[in-house]
């Protein structure tokens, strides 16, 4: 699987001014406050399948990092960042030969020290912050965590210093008429009684696992979000403010079982921009742990108290976020695990089947699709796909109103899902 082209070098600039110096510095005495104090604390250990050649460059870093004067000499920082960029495009080939699942978890981390290095020559001299921030999510996006995950911990100093636009009234007013022009032009399925999903209010613990748990059965359930931060805060408006320089991975095309189908990387704000305000076209932020990388986000959310049902200690409790416009579908598709999907902002069409309706869901051959039907649900081809119209199904709207969360278990035998945003939408 290919991944995102690598982004560019950082570009030379004019002598920066004495308040830009002063400003420099106030972000350099932050960000090397984060650092070990030695360089024998930043322990740079990798297995035998790093070359030596690159364990040197990495040490080559390191010592320029901690050397006399550290890296107040323009010398010292030209020099460091040129060999953070080697480091960064070799690893960067080590991370696009075969599949994403085969990638040596190290070479991952050689990506994040190489970014680690680039980023605190570029907080040394006069580089934006936007810029700084993207090569850290480079690193958080592609590499893997290193040093108490430091990348994480940079991006929060860098953005106290990062100046946020506003957005005037006159655009909040154009975005209030798009979303009504928007809602008044959703058409919404039908759904007979017989396939709708069951709803309950607040159950208890004990009533959710031994009626629907257990036995595997999906159910919506009402009111245990309603005090969440996000159904108050969350707004275009607001995820600007909080991620919208931050890069993101993005599904462009409707569904991931086109041709045309593509990922790219870009910064939240310019998809809000090509995907959420231009209904022209479709991109999708699906199934990232945004949480993880932005934790401002996750204030904002709580794991529900069902999720102490199942097996595990609440950190390994994986959270993902969808991010859309009016028209992302999901195929139809299972999931490896048991999951509770909350919709905060706009309205989802959601179709379940049994495992037990598999053989009419005709489930693609290949390895890499064993998940998906081949079936669109929506338009289904009959001829090539008979038994399809057999299959027996659930359905729901998600909405966010209702303070909605729905629940399927979906662990070695898992029901399939298929789903469309009617409107624009964020859920997790």
């Amino acid at each position: 699987m290919s991944q995102p082209s690598s982004p560019e070098g950082l570009a030379t600039s004019s002598c920066p001014t004495a308040d830009q110096l002063s400003a420099v510095n106030i972000v350099w005495v932050d960000i090397r406050a984060l650092l070990p104090n030695t360089k024998e604390d930043l322990k740079l250990d990798f297995s035998e399948k790093v070359e030596e050649s690159v364990i040197s460059l990495l040490q080559q870093a390191r010592d320029l990092l901690y050397g006399a004067g550290s890296l107040c000499s323009r010398s010292t920082r030209e020099t460091c960042f040129q060999v953070s960029e080697i480091i960064i495009d070799y690893s960067w080939e080590k991370l696009n030969i075969g599949t994403w699942r085969d990638v040596d978890k190290d070479w991952r981390r050689v990506y994040s020290y190489g970014c680690l290095f680039k980023v605190l020559c570029m907080c040394s001299e006069e580089s934006t912050i936007a810029d700084t921030i993207r090569v850290c999510d480079m690193g958080l996006l592609m590499g893997a965590s290193i040093l108490d995950n430091i990348l994480v911990r940079i991006i929060n100093v860098l953005q106290k210093h990062l100046t946020y636009g506003k957005w005037s009234a006159e655009e909040d007013t154009k975005e209030s008429q798009r979303k009504k022009i928007r809602n008044d032009h959703t058409t919404v399925p039908s759904i007979k009684s017989e396939e709708v999903i069951p709803r309950l209010h607040c159950p208890s613990l004990e009533h959710f696992r031994e009626n629907y748990m257990i036995p595997q059965k999906p159910v919506i359930l009402e009111g245990i979000v309603d005090h969440w931060p996000c159904m108050k805060k969350w707004s275009l408006d607001y995820l600007r403010q909080i991620a919208g320089c931050r890069t993101v991975p993005v599904e462009v095309g409707s569904r991931y079982t086109d041709e045309e189908w593509s990922q790219t990387l870009m910064i939240v704000n310019d998809f809000i921009d090509q995907y959420i305000m231009n209904k022209n076209s479709i991109g999708y932020l699906a199934q990232h742990q945004l949480f993880d990388q932005i934790p401002e986000l996750k204030q904002d959310i709580c794991i529900p108290d069902y999720c102490s049902l199942g097996e595990g200690e609440e950190d390994n409790i994986t959270i993902n976020a969808w991010f859309g416009p009016e028209g992302t579908i999901s195929p139809l598709h299972q999931d490896p695990q048991q999951n509770f999907l909350v919709q905060v902002i706009g309205r989802k069409y959601i179709r379940l089947y049994s495992p037990q309706e598999s053989e009419n869901l005709y489930p693609h051959e290949t390895q890499i699709l064993h998940n998906t039907s081949q079936v669109d649900v929506e338009d289904p081809d009959l001829v090539k796909f008979p038994k399809f119209e057999r299959a027996a199904f659930q359905a729901c709207i998600l909405t966010p109103g209702q303070n909605d969360t729905f629940y399927t278990n979906a662990e070695v035998n898992c029901n399939w899902a298929s789903g469309r945003a009617k409107e624009n939408g964020r859920s997790n």
